[in-house]
């Protein structure tokens, strides 16, 4: 079989996006099939309209000129659209396969209908709730409800859908799809990429100031959803009950400053550490640091229907967490068995919960022991990628008679 991907973005940016996306393509390789990639022209200007990256060979979009909004939409469409077009012509692929945002979907389903070619849509998030926590715009509001119908549009006009999880199986299918039209391919790992947590490295603890101390932390893109504020505000009370705690916080993204600025009005700007952004490569000495991770994701429809990366890749690595209670996180987390979940948006219930886990280490080498097994043996990308193959092939069968 022949796959034609159509990609928001992919590495070498990193984001879960990318990294779920990577692990797809590999696993499908793996199974025989030819994979061809293309990304929109959201991934920025690059030096070549072909880039192999890691083994990987991604066609590139030019970008157009930026306009407003509407207008700078239906650029990136036509853009998309236009090369794909070029590249299908070209590559002849069995199967035209789009992933989110819509912005990518339409162009696929267009050109697929042109040249007769099988078009599958695979959604990881709604654009319009994924605006909503980015801040451009409102639930309810004329843009929000604009791109729910752009949305509803494609996935009645594609040959089948994909999505990560049942909470956004449920909302595809609320939208008039049938059960049978809707596939979900779980998010996963791989789990030989993850090595079990490792020892600190006494260096880089002492340059952070976390000898002898007790480590939260939380590595990765710092977006409201995540929660982040919730942690600092829950800290205060935790402190009081463990003098020895600090927070551990690697990474970047839009709520830096005011998460900065939260720490010194609450008056723990001295306990908690911010690394910035780290290069990949050295993400684990920083994972190795930390005794207990916290995902505090705020309650969402985005949180609520979207199952994340983090747990999963926590979990592979034998390491201990505590999560907010959120649709995503209830869809991969059995509560006191692999990790701990506590009432989202109450600092409270976060206190409680963490401080909990922090009296009760005897407990930790079980809960290892049983994330790392719900990932070899359930939520592995071997077992999510055969979730194509049966699609693929009714719809290649379907073309052809």
């Amino acid at each position: 079989m022949r796959i034609l991907h159509i990609l928001d973005h992919s590495i070498p940016l990193h984001s879960g996006y990318t990294f779920r996306t990577a692990a797809i393509l590999r696993e499908q390789r793996a199974l025989g099939w030819e994979t061809f990639h293309l990304t929109s022209p959201k991934q920025g200007t690059t030096a070549n309209a072909v880039e192999d990256v890691d083994g990987l060979r991604f066609y590139r979009c030019p970008v157009p000129p930026a306009g407003p909004a509407g207008v700078n939409e239906l650029r990136l469409m036509r853009t998309t659209e236009a090369r794909l077009e070029a590249l299908a012509r070209e590559l002849k692929p069995d199967v035209l396969h789009a992933h989110s945002p819509v912005l990518n979907a339409i162009p696929a389903i267009r050109v697929g209908k042109r040249l007769g070619i099988p078009v599958v849509y695979e959604i990881r998030a709604f654009w319009e709730d994924a605006a909503v926590d980015h801040g451009t715009t409102a639930e309810g509001s004329l843009r929000y409800r604009a791109t729910r119908a752009m949305e509803t549009w494609a996935i009645k006009r594609a040959g089948h859908v994909f999505t990560i999880c049942e909470g956004l199986r449920r909302d595809i299918i609320g939208r008039g799809l049938p059960e049978n039209k809707v596939t979900v391919i779980p998010n996963a790992v791989d789990v030989e990429g993850f090595q079990l947590s490792g020892e600190p490295d006494a260096a880089l603890k002492q340059k952070l100031g976390l000898d002898g101390k007790t480590v939260l932390g939380f590595v990765g893109s710092f977006y409201a959803y995540e929660g982040l504020d919730l942690l600092l505000d829950a800290f205060p009370t935790l402190l009081d009950r463990h003098a020895e705690l600090r927070i551990l916080l690697v990474g970047g993204g839009p709520q830096d400053a005011n998460l900065r600025a939260q720490a010194e009005r609450l008056g723990i700007a001295d306990k908690v550490v911010f690394t910035g952004r780290v290069p990949h490569s050295e993400v684990s000495r920083y994972y190795d640091l930390i005794d207990l991770l916290v995902y505090p994701r705020h309650s969402m429809r985005l949180t609520e229907l979207v199952t994340p990366l983090k747990p999963l890749e926590a979990m592979a690595q034998g390491r201990i967490f505590a999560a907010s209670d959120v649709g995503g996180h209830r869809e991969l987390i059995r509560d006191g068995e692999t990790g701990r979940l506590f009432g989202a948006g109450d600092a409270t219930a976060l206190a409680d919960t963490v401080s909990a886990m922090l009296n009760g280490r005897e407990n930790w080498p079980a809960m290892r022991q049983a994330g790392r097994r719900f990932v070899e043996d359930v939520r592995n990308w071997k077992n999510s990628v055969r979730n194509y193959t049966n699609v693929y092939r009714a719809l290649i069968g379907r073309q052809a008679g």
